[in-house]
């Protein structure tokens, strides 16, 4: 045998793209969908590896490399649909009536590639010499390992793929009830006043959410609480008593204004400083990621001999990153001369903007790469980085502006600060997959993959999914408009896909612009965050770990509608109550309680990951059917029926969403 057992595996194979490319367009568009309802995406890895374990074991000659190549084409689905955390905000400036395909393509293609190249000298230190838990790239492994392994046959596999089909088709039917015939209320909330103080107890039931919250864990939803207890029993009351609501005001209507006036801005503080702190401590390991990066430019010759230690080649690396610079300042071109400014401001605003995307996006890459390495890709904060982005160009375009005279009118601010988001998307793009890329790659060590052959195929998953992106938000746009931004009059605006991190990077940016940012809220949120990091750190020295504060969580927590983050928290309480129980399990029947954890884990993931799938892709079909139905000229609730009441429709989401959490814990809990 050579020494070499996985030398003769076939990895990038003609089918394995296909079935990737697949893969990768059903779970970008329900990112899309997801992200933009909630904030929230999930990471496709996982849920990836099993369908392409099924569905290649059915040919002659797959293997695990082959699968695993699969997974990472497709793991750009769950990343790089970030994008919409800040692209959506120039149809929320009016900047736009829609997603134009090349310049929403581009933004995304180009970023998600210069992610991808940013991260690979950085394998080295940060994946094959380095101790961070990296969890899903190792789930993914283990899962790649069981399909292989497990009865020869593939019965893993398949096992996987029952847990997917059944969460996504109890989503599914729960989101057809809620968006669909309308029968179910997707959320509720108790409110009271004591005084002129007004309290809400609030709860959405969303069953994507609560799989969402399940991969999230205990300790992020502690933290989440903790942020929904701070806006809603301290910040929330203490503003509405010091301003009572006019007499002819509702009360849950007013206290809502007060939450997005002010108390979401301390959140958005909170955030910020978070992300912040965060890039702090990573100065080490990005300073050591970017010596490697030089090192590596100085000896384009040196080769590694081993299969598995090949990356792509330095000056491969180069021509690309070089090609890809040119196709972005091409692309912010095509955005700035729309706005027919003379050439020599044309040139400068273009050069500003290419090199402020490519210098932040390379110093954000260590940072996102090192994150995911530490708590995974579902739970990195990017939002973090997208503020951050948001921030440096918009005061860097300020300056500019300021010279060149365009602040001097309304529209020139307009197109500036439109400008902002447009560049900020493509540094969140080099983000997002800068966030996946060394995940990936940490699933490819454990299962002695080719290094250079993960990092072409996140290439072509880049392209893929760039391509799935501006159809699929053009649809959604025109079937449910985003919060301030709706396509059409007379439109539901509760059914608005809330688009909750494109509308504060929208705020922020218009505030620096226009000088009327709420710096006394975000001021607050920064001293907050800062006590919270505080906290943090003393929890986790006196508990050796065990205990944690995540200031990051607690923004969200704040930030984020209370029916968006319920659910979330609800999950995490059924990952920990499910492993309480396992505890206890193997305490009392004497079986392996590390054997009893993984099954659990593994069983848990893919239904949360089936959850997740199948409410965002119902959503995605009823988007195709509402924008048929208003082009045609009918309504835009054309499946609705008027069966239930109000209050009924919301005991009814209640009982829904209680039954599908039971149903989950007991398949976690399952001895399959």
């Amino acid at each position: 045998m050579p020494s070499d057992a996985y030398a003769a595996y076939r990895e990038l194979t003609l089918r394995g793209m296909i079935l990737g490319a697949l893969i990768t367009v059903v779970f970008t568009a329900s990112n899309v969908y997801l992200g933009l309802k909630v904030g929230l995406t999930f990471a496709s890895s996982i849920p990836a590896a099993v369908i392409s374990m099924a569905v290649l074991k059915l040919f002659a000659g797959s293997n695990i490399l082959e699968n695993n190549m699969v997974q990472t084409q497709a793991s750009a689905a769950g990343t790089l649909s970030s994008v919409i955390f800040v692209l959506p905000g120039l149809l929320m400036l009016g900047y736009w009536q829609g997603f134009p395909f090349w310049l929403t393509m581009l933004v995304c293609a180009t970023g998600g590639i210069l992610g991808v190249i940013f991260t690979v000298p950085l394998r080295q230190v940060m994946v094959v010499n380095s101790d961070l838990p990296y969890p899903e790239g190792v789930a993914a492994a283990e899962i790649l390992k069981a399909g292989a392994h497990e009865n020869g046959d593939g019965a893993s596999a398949q096992t996987g793929i029952k847990e997917i089909a059944s969460g996504s088709l109890l989503a599914g039917a729960a989101a057809f009830a809620t968006n669909g015939l309308r029968v179910m209320a997707d959320s509720a909330g108790y409110w009271f006043k004591a005084g002129n103080a007004v309290f809400q107890v609030p709860m959405g039931f969303s069953l994507a959410l609560l799989g969402a919250g399940y991969l999230v864990g205990i300790v992020g939803g502690l933290a989440i609480l903790s942020g929904i207890v701070l806006a809603w029993a301290v910040a929330v009351p203490y503003f509405t008593a010091a301003a009572p609501m006019p007499a002819d005001a509702d009360m849950a209507a007013y206290a809502m204004q007060v939450w997005k006036e002010k108390v979401r801005f301390i959140g958005v503080g909170t955030i910020g400083i978070a992300a912040i702190w965060t890039l702090l401590t990573l100065l080490k390991p990005m300073a050591e990621g970017m010596r490697r990066s030089f090192a590596a430019l100085k000896n384009p010759h040196q080769t590694a001999q081993s299969r598995v230690e090949q990356d792509l080649h330095p000056k491969t690396m180069i021509y690309i990153t070089l090609a890809t610079v040119v196709v972005i300042a091409a692309t912010v071109y095509g955005f700035v001369q729309a706005a027919l400014l003379p050439a020599g401001i044309t040139v400068m605003l273009v050069l500003a903007c290419t090199l402020l995307a490519v210098l932040i996006g390379f110093f954000v890459a260590a940072a996102c790469g090192y994150m995911a390495g530490l708590v995974g890709s579902s739970s990195s904060p990017i939002s973090g980085i997208g503020i951050i982005s948001v921030v440096v160009i918009s005061l860097t375009l300020l300056l500019l502006g300021n010279v060149s005279g365009l602040t001097a009118t309304a529209d020139g601010t307009r197109f500036l600060t439109a400008l902002t988001i447009f560049s900020a998307s493509i540094v969140l793009a080099i983000a997002t997959i800068s966030n996946d890329n060394l995940q990936d790659l940490k699933t490819g060590l454990l299962v002695h993959a080719t290094p250079w052959r993960q990092q072409f195929a996140l290439l072509i998953g880049c392209v893929v999914g760039a391509a799935v992106i501006a159809p699929v938000l053009e649809t959604l746009y025109h079937a449910y408009g985003f919060t301030g931004a709706m396509p059409r009059e007379n439109m539901d605006t509760a059914q608005a896909l809330a688009a909750p991190q494109a509308t504060l990077m929208t705020t922020i940016a218009q505030g620096i612009f226009s000088g009327d940012l709420e710096w006394t809220y975000i001021f607050t949120g920064i001293g907050l965050g800062i006590a919270l990091i505080i906290a943090d750190s003393l929890l986790k020295r006196s508990s050796n770990g065990r205990f944690a504060l995540p200031a990051l969580a607690v923004g969200m927590g704040i930030y984020l509608p209370p029916a968006v983050n319920m659910p979330i928290v609800a999950g995490t309480l059924v990952a920990w109550f499910t492993a309480r129980h396992l505890r206890r399990r193997a305490a009392q029947t004497g079986e392996d309680a590390a054997a009893l954890h993984k099954r659990a884990e593994r069983n848990g993931t893919l239904f949360a990951a089936g959850l997740i799938v199948g409410e965002s892709l119902l959503g995605v079909i009823l988007a195709f059917v509402i924008v048929a139905s208003v082009t045609s000229g009918g309504s835009d609730a054309p499946l609705a029926v008027n069966w239930v009441s109000e209050h009924a429709a919301q005991w009814l989401g209640l009982l829904v969403f209680a039954t599908g959490a039971v149903i989950f814990i007991r398949r976690i809990l399952s001895r399959r």
